[in-house]
This record gives structure tokens, sequence and C-alpha cells, in this order.
């Protein structure tokens, strides 16, 4: 998830930071404004006080079939997570929200339920895949900038997964193997839509359905699992 602000200010979130450095409220003391800041944080853990500026955010979402497969192999290169034991038992703790950041479900939520009193832009991963221009000329809309075509497309090109996996400021692969190992499985592996395909079984696909059903209901967005 991101949330950015032009000319305002945001929270700061990282799940590792090089010696030296620090994040939270004294980056946010020492970065002069306009400020864009990321987040993995859920809606109930920012403070008030942020929120009551009305702070632009930018939230992005996954479908939650492919967010489990990708967050086990994360779990099991990131040495600051624990162990996430078997898939089988992975898959239930994060439908029961016993993961970082707590339950995917409850994270979506309440970020969209946000959209009626605060300014946020709700961008979903499916549609990013399937027409990053348009999702970008969607972000400059909200932040009220514009640039040339031959810069939309530059962005387009440089943002794309392959790019950012090959690029060693985008795929955390400067960071110590101690911390993250990329022999395990690298921080950026696939990026694709249905992916999950290749990680549930039946079983698990209809239970997961069922249980997704019941969370989800009376939500009015739609996730795609597949393009």
């Amino acid at each position: 998830m991101m949330c950015s602000s032009a000319r305002t200010q945001s929270l700061v979130s990282e799940q590792w930071s090089p010696p030296h450095t620090h994040f939270g409220l004294e980056t946010l003391k020492e970065t002069p404004a306009p400020r864009i800041i990321k987040t993995h944080l859920p809606l109930s853990l920012l403070p008030q006080s942020l929120l009551d500026q009305k702070i632009k955010v930018i939230y992005v979402a996954r479908n939650a079939k492919d967010v489990v497969v990708s967050y086990y192999n994360f779990y099991k290169m990131a040495k600051l997570h624990p162990d996430p034991g078997t898939w089988e038992s992975f898959l239930e703790n994060f439908m029961d929200g016993k993961v970082s950041y707590g339950s995917w479900y409850q994270h979506v939520k309440e970020w969209w339920e946000l959209r009626r009193t605060h300014p946020v832009l709700y961008l979903f991963y499916e549609d990013m895949k399937e027409n990053p221009k348009r999702e970008i000329k969607k972000i400059l809309e909200f932040l009220g900038r514009s640039l040339p075509e031959e810069t939309v497309d530059l962005i387009v090109h440089h943002t794309s997964f392959k790019k950012m996996k090959e690029n060693p400021m985008a795929n955390y692969t400067t960071i110590p193997t101690e911390v993250m190992d990329h022999t395990i499985s690298p921080f950026m592996r696939k990026g694709t839509i249905g992916d999950w395909k290749n990680t549930f079984t039946v079983a698990q696909s209809e239970h997961f359905d069922a249980h997704y059903a019941k969370i989800m209901t009376g939500c009015d967005f739609t996730f795609r699992c597949q393009i």
C-alpha cells in the first residue's frame, strides 16, 4: 500500500533500513514539504491528527489470493519475519489476520470506506497491470498534475515489473542476505495476476472462497483474481 501526499504530511513505515538511518516522526520533521511517503499500516494505526489534515492518499490493493501467495514467499525470504511454517498453516493464519499488518480484509475495507470522508484514490493492482498508462493518468489527475505524453510513456516503461525487477533501487538486492535471502525467493518474484493457481489446491481455493464471501459480505467493490 502507498499513502502519498502532495504539499502535506504523511507517515513512514519501512520494513528495513540501512545502518545510521532513521524513519518515522524524525524523518517527517526533517523533510520539507511536499512529502511523498509510503506505508503499509492499516488505517486504524494512522494518527487521527494526520487524517485531520486531509492529506491525499493513494491506496493500492491487490486480490487476496495473489497477496497471500506473495506474502508466503516474502515471509520465507525476509528474515525479519518468523518462519511461516507450511503453506497450509500460513493460509489459515492469513485468513485469521494473524500476519504482519493484520487482516487483509479489514485493511482493504477500512481504506475503501475512508473515500467517503477523505481524498483517497483507490487503485487496484490488477487494473495497473492491465493498463498502467490509464492508472498513471488517474494519479496525475488526482494530484492536480500534468505531464507530456512522452514522459508518461517513460514512467510506464520504468515502472513495469520487468524493469523494476532489474533495478537494484527497487528490487532490494542491495540488502544483506541475513535480512532478505534472495536465494530463497526474489523480493520481486512474478508480479502476475492469477499465479495463486500454482499454489492453491482446489480444496484450498474453495475453502478460501467461502471464507472470503462471508467476511466481505456487503462490500461494494470487487477484486479480480485473474485478467
